[in-house]
């Protein structure tokens, strides 16, 4: 049996505020994009959770000019 060591966790879904530092968007631009559906998020009671994937794929599909990564 693997197990994982802390480089291979990755946290899927991201608390508001982690989000919010992680993507360098505001809270009014993230709730915007959930409310229109361009970003994943989940609420569990009062929390929102926001899914790093698709704020990842929202922001590869916003790059423009420079060089591609």
């Amino acid at each position: 049996m693997h197990t994982a060591t802390p480089q291979e966790v990755t946290q899927q879904w991201l608390r508001f505020a982690t989000a919010e530092s992680y993507s360098g968007l505001g809270r009014t631009t993230l709730t915007r994009l959930m409310n229109t559906g361009e970003i994943r998020a989940a609420r569990i009671g009062k929390s929102i959770r926001i899914n790093r994937l698709s704020l990842d794929e929202y922001m590869e599909r916003h790059v423009f000019g420079g060089i591609e990564g």
